[in-house]
Formats: C-alpha cells, structure tokens, sequence
C-alpha cells in the first residue's frame, strides 16, 4: 500500500506552533540579525536557520492567497490575505533586506560551495542592489490594489437560455456548432466583460502610477527596466524580447495564417469572426475528455503513472491531501495557477474547470509544475527552490506534450484523440504570437507610463494586428477589440511575467522531440533538470534537459517544422 500522507515538517530552530503574527517574529528576526557568525559552518546554520522562517511565512502567505482566490466573495478570507500584506510584509521587508546585507558581508561567503551558491549569492546582490526603503510602501499597496482584479473578475457572470454561468463555463458554448449559438455567447460573454472595462482600467492606470513610482525610485528610467532586474533576468535584454517577437512574426505568424485559412475553408466561410476559432472543423462537438472535476484528477493521476508511477503517486499525494480546487464557480477568481507550499513540500492546484480540452490541458500545466515542487522539496535552501519562470514553464509546457502519449485515458476512440493531439498542437503554435503581443504590450506600456486607457487601447490593437490579431475579422467589433488584453490577468497582477511561456514553449517542443526519439532518455533528463531548481543558471539548466536555451529565428522554424510535421502525420 502506497504510503499517501505528507510527513509533518519537523522544526529546528522555530517553533512548531509559529503564529504569524509580528510579535512574535519581531524576536526571531533580531536574533538572526544580531547572530555572530565566526566561521563559514555557522554562515550555513544561518542559513539554514533562515530558510526555515522563511519557509514557514511563504506558506502561511501561501494559504491566505489560496483560499481567498477559492472565494473571492468572502470577505474575512480577503482581509486575512490584506493582514499579511499589510502588517507582515511591510515590517518584514527592512528587515530582509539587513538580513541580505550580513550575508553579503560576511568574509566567509567565499568559503561556500561556490558551484552551489552562485545563483543565489547572485540574486541576493541584485535584490540589495534595487532595494529602496521608499518602496516598501508602495509594493505594499501594490499587492493590495493587484488583487481588486480578482475580486472584479471572480464575480463576472452571464445567463445563457435562463441559465446562469461562469465565463469560463459559458465559453464552451463558442465551441458550438450552430454558428448563431457561438457568436450570442461570444457577445454575451464580451458584454459582460465591457460593463467592467472602465472600472479596470481605472485600476490598470493606479497600478501603472505606483509600478513606475517604485521604478524612479530604485533609480531606473522606467518599470520595464526595473522589472528585467528585479525578475533577474541575467540571461537576455529587452532587445533581445524585441528580436524574438520579430522571429515568432516571421516564423509562426505564416503558419498559423494558413491554418486559419484552411479552418475558413472546412467551415464554409468567407471570413472568420472570433467565435469561429473554438469549433471543430470536423462538424463534431467541442470535445468532453472528463465530467466533472472529480474524474478529471483521476484521469490525471492515471496519466502521469503511465508515464511514470512516481509522477502517478505525487497527483496522488495531493488528491489524498485535498490539494486541488478545479471546478469553476461563481465568486471564484479566474485561471489557474499551481502554489508550492514551501514548507510542506507539496503544492495546491487551482483552476476554472468546465469540462473542456483545455481544461484537461490546463491540469497536466499545472501538474508539471506540481511535479517540478515535489522534486525541489529537500533542495537545502528555499531560495534554490524559486525558479525563474523561464524554467518553471519549461516544466509545465513540457508535461503539456509528453502526456499526449497518453491521453487515450481521457478518450474513448481513436478519432476523438487525434482531434485532442491536433488542437494541442495547433494551441502550442497559437501561443507564441500572443505571447508576443502580452510582452510587446507591457513594454509599451512602462516605457510610455503617461498615456492614457484611450492610447493603450490603441498600441494594443496595432500591435495585435502585427500578430495576426487572433487571424479573425474584427469589424464591427472596434469595443470588443479593443479590450482584448484585459482578460490576460499577468497584466494586472504579474507584470512581466509572460515572454518566458514563449520561451518555455521553444524548450517544450525540444523537449517533447527528444521524448519521441528516446521516451526513456528525455524523461530522465527533464526530471534531472527540474531536480537542479535554481542552483544553475538557465541555461545550464536547459542543457540538463537535453535542450538549447535558444530563441533565435531559425531555432524558431526548426521547432516550428517539427510541430507542423506532427500535425501532417495526424492527417
């Protein structure tokens, strides 16, 4: 009998009954600061004994914004989550950032592993660098204010023939064959999203104010600047975004121009309009791979052990632990996201589901990165556990890809499973150019922090359009268009993090190519490369993976080759 519970995480240096609250951190914290530290073992148990209260805060941090996202409505939830954000955080972060400054200092950092620690000896230089006492404030408020957009979100509905749905529920009506049901549910659905459209950009442009406050002051010209150094992204430069949003145009743009072409042509249709991107164009309804949230982790779990047992039982692991909230309800905050929670060493995973193939998508997402915490557990620091998101990614996309292999779980017939194999496909394409247009757009908007919603609205259509603008017809649609962008929720809470799914993606179909060639091999050298966290810098840790850290145009058509190859031989 496979052993299913989470040991409790025994505590050495904090107490086991640790109440967060700033009384009783205040002590700890100062002796951590006033500690002598006279020789480089001590610096380790420093160390060590540092990670273990930080640990202990992001979980706690970690549950306070799970559950309120699980009910966005329920207001002691939201003002839990606003207690730590309020009242630890502020105090706690002067006190990091001293805590930062001894490490720093200390004459037997040289006498660290530096093959071990120069990621994390390099990140916390940065993080002293930028620091500004001055901000502590505002990224307080920042946290806060981010959060309005869930609250706002979670409670958007439509009814839809007298029923009433979630807009993550009412999409699956756009996959609709009856051309007439789709588009009333895609407008439908983008009514609803313009009766809020003010009120968030009222929100966007306060955010906008405090990001580029928070960038002057850390003496940066602008956000996006501050960002690529707060994000630590050593490894590329805006230039670089600018040369990789030119390749994907060049590249995948044309491919998936022809695709929409050929979805006209099996459609019947002059011209595509948005709510003919979702159907099928066998005639056949949106595909059903599970139904309801119950089978679809069941399906899961049986999926990664086919792939391999162990993966099987950490899925299992948390279904055991109830560490899943997949349905979609009203009050809900939208999308998904996989939480490590870093003292228990194993994550909680949340998402809209509505019975879709992308929901079913979404699960093996996030269930790469579920595998991708479980491997980094006993990894001897936390901060070796934080990996950029270009490799976070990189762990989920890829699971996207292997577990096709077995997807026949989720599908009865061998019809359905090709059609399930070529929307992924055709989806992994897909994501690039928006990825591009999301990037462009956020360097737009922090280089430009005077503008107005009016200007945003209209560098966001021009640079939609450079991408294909969804390869649909837009006209008489110019309020819709427009607001495209204010369904992408990084925009609102995680500004800056999204070139690295594009990124990620590139690594994925590496990654997936190696697996079609040798399952065996790719496999191990994915697991390994997860296992390393963040002790290695990015590209290294690709190169465990058996990839490039590569996104120049011709790794672009090389990859992109692959992709439509495989989608040739699906017929």
């Amino acid at each position: 009998m496979i052993n299913l519970t989470i040991p409790k995480k025994i505590r050495t240096y904090i107490p086991q009954d640790l109440q967060i609250e700033w009384e009783n951190l205040e002590p700890i914290l100062n002796e951590l600061l006033s500690r002598p530290i006279n020789n480089v073992n001590e610096l380790e148990q420093w160390l060590k004994d540092k990670n273990e209260l930080e640990a202990a805060l992001e979980e706690d941090f970690a549950w306070r914004y799970i559950r309120m996202s699980c009910d966005t409505a329920n207001e002691e939830l939201v003002k839990n989550f606003q207690y730590f954000a309020m009242e630890i955080e502020p105090k706690i972060s002067p006190i990091a950032n001293q805590l930062n400054q001894k490490f720093n200092d200390s004459p037997f950092i040289d006498e660290l592993d530096q093959d071990e620690f120069f990621v994390y000896i390099r990140a916390i230089r940065k993080a002293l660098e930028i620091y500004r006492e001055e901000n502590v404030d505002l990224l307080t408020k920042l946290q806060v204010a981010q959060q309005k957009y869930q609250a706002t979100t979670g409670a958007m509905s439509v009814t839809i023939n007298g029923e009433e749905y979630t807009l993550e529920q009412a999409a699956n009506f756009i996959k609709d064959t009856d051309r007439q049901v789709r588009q009333q549910a895609w407008e439908t659905i983008q009514q609803r999203r313009l009766v809020d459209k003010d009120d968030l950009n009222l929100l966007f442009d306060e955010l906008i104010v405090m990001r580029h406050q928070v960038a002057l002051n850390a003496n940066f010209e602008n956000y996006r600047d501050y960002m690529f150094q707060a994000l630590g992204r050593f490894d590329y430069t805006p230039q670089d975004c600018y040369l990789f949003h030119e390749a994907i145009e060049k590249k995948i743009v044309p491919i998936l121009k022809e695709q929409a072409e050929k979805r006209a042509e099996l459609l019947g249709l002059e011209v595509l309009k948005p709510w003919d991107m979702d159907v099928s164009t066998t005639g056949k309804a949106a595909l059903k791979p599970f139904k309801n949230g119950t089978e679809l982790i069941d399906k899961s779990i049986e999926c990664f052990n086919a792939i391999d047992p162990k993966l099987g039982q950490m899925l299992s692991i948390m279904k055991a632990n109830n560490l899943f909230d997949v349905e979609s309800r009203k009050g809900k905050a939208p999308g998904g996201y996989n939480y490590p929670l870093a003292e228990t060493g194993a994550p909680f995973i949340f998402m809209n589901s509505a019975n879709s193939l992308r929901d079913l998508t979404t699960m093996v997402h996030e269930g790469g990165h579920a595998i991708h915490t479980f491997l980094t557990a006993n990894l001897e620091l936390n901060d070796f556990k934080h990996c950029p998101s270009e490799v976070a990614e990189l762990a989920s996309m890829s699971m996207e890809l292997i577990s096709m292999d077995n997807w026949n779980i989720y599908f009865d017939n061998e019809e359905d499973l090709i059609r399930a194999k070529k929307e992924q496909l055709i989806d992994v394409l897909k994501t690039l150019p928006w990825v591009a247009v999301i990037d462009q757009f956020q360097h737009w908007i922090y280089t430009n922090p005077g503008h107005n919603p009016a200007d945003r609205e209209e560098a966001f259509k021009q640079i939609y359009n450079r991408f294909g603008a969804g390869f649909t017809n837009w006209d008489g649609l110019e309020k819709e268009f427009g607001n495209v962008w204010q369904k992408q929720l990084h925009l609102y809470e995680v500004p800056f993090y999204y070139i690295e799914y594009a990124i990620a993606q590139l690594g994925a179909i590496a990654i997936w190519k190696n697996y079609k060639e040798n399952p065996h091999k790719a496999l191990h050298q994915y697991l390994e490369a997860l296992s390393l966290g963040y002790t290695k810098p990015i590209n290294e840790i690709y190169e465990t993976a058996g990839i490039k850290f590569d996104f120049s145009p011709e790794y672009i058509e090389q990859l992109a080759s692959f992709v439509k190859d495989e989608l040739h031989k699906l017929g």
